[in-house]
């Protein structure tokens, strides 16, 4: 059984960055797609960036785009996100989720929520 869990999360003012991680225990991150999500309080459920199906491609949101980076340490079985000049805006609960790729599922299904593990969440809140 797969267990994702989120770190990183804390105050910043804006235009500072931080970095989460979602770290998994009990799978190889490789077999899965994985994407960072977030909720803010009264706000749908967000996908924030996708990666690791076989299309090869990397979905990123447009409200983060060209702030917000997906990438993976594989020795460490970690993917992370990397957010820079935050807005109060990206204020909200962030985790992580998988989806497993032998079922024939992507980014696009994780992204429609077709979600098989996912973390709690870290909580990142951006306020001057």
């Amino acid at each position: 059984q797969v267990q994702l869990m989120e770190s990183g999360g804390g105050l910043v003012h804006p235009g500072d960055s931080l970095r989460l991680s979602c770290a998994s225990s009990g799978g190889t991150l490789g077999y899965y797609a994985i994407g960072w999500f977030r909720q803010a309080p009264g706000k749908e459920r967000e996908a924030v960036s996708c990666f690791g199906d076989s299309s090869g491609r990397t979905y990123v949101a447009d409200s983060v785009q060209g702030r917000f980076t997906i990438s993976r340490d594989t020795a460490e079985n970690t993917v992370y996100l990397q957010m820079n000049n935050l807005k109060p805006e990206d204020t909200a609960n962030y985790y992580c989720a998988a989806v497993t790729l032998s079922r024939g599922y992507g980014c696009v299904d994780l992204m429609n929520d077709i979600m098989d593990f996912w973390g709690r969440g870290t909580l990142v809140t951006v306020s001057s």
